[in-house]
């Protein structure tokens, strides 16, 4: 998957800001590359679970058929543990085309930033290409 710098920045920071609680939100572009994301309201507030709030999750699919981009991925944060997905993250995984990346704030020092693939319960590590945008 490759991923603008500038969305990377964006989406460290939305992690950052929304501390202790997971951070959210929808990652979208084309075939090609990540360019845009969405930030959503985690209505759980919670460090190890979130939930989207659905009036975002909707204008956001309403803008992306507008722009003419793709939802590629769901990202969210771990406050506290690494950067893999939870057993919860794994259930919840429904639809097998999207990617899940996740931002891990667990060492402030050395943030670490994944994205994985989830299909009926198979885990596979994606290569991130971070690349400038």
């Amino acid at each position: 998957m490759k991923i603008s710098n500038t969305v990377i920045k964006a989406i460290t920071a939305h992690a950052q800001r929304e501390m202790p609680h997971e951070a959210c939100g929808y990652l979208v572009g084309d075939e090609t590359m990540v360019h845009y994301h969405y930030e959503m309201t985690n209505l759980d507030k919670a460090a190890d679970h979130f939930s989207m709030d659905p009036n975002e999750q909707f204008a956001a699919v309403k803008d992306m058929r507008e722009q003419g981009t793709t939802l590629l991925a769901v990202y969210h944060s771990h406050p506290e543990t690494p950067s893999r997905p939870s057993e919860e993250d794994i259930r919840l995984a429904y639809d097998p085309n999207i990617s899940h990346v996740i931002i891990s704030l667990a060492d402030p020092e050395n943030i670490t930033i994944k994205s994985f693939k989830i299909c009926k319960g198979n885990v596979s590590l994606e290569e991130i290409e971070i690349v400038e945008g």
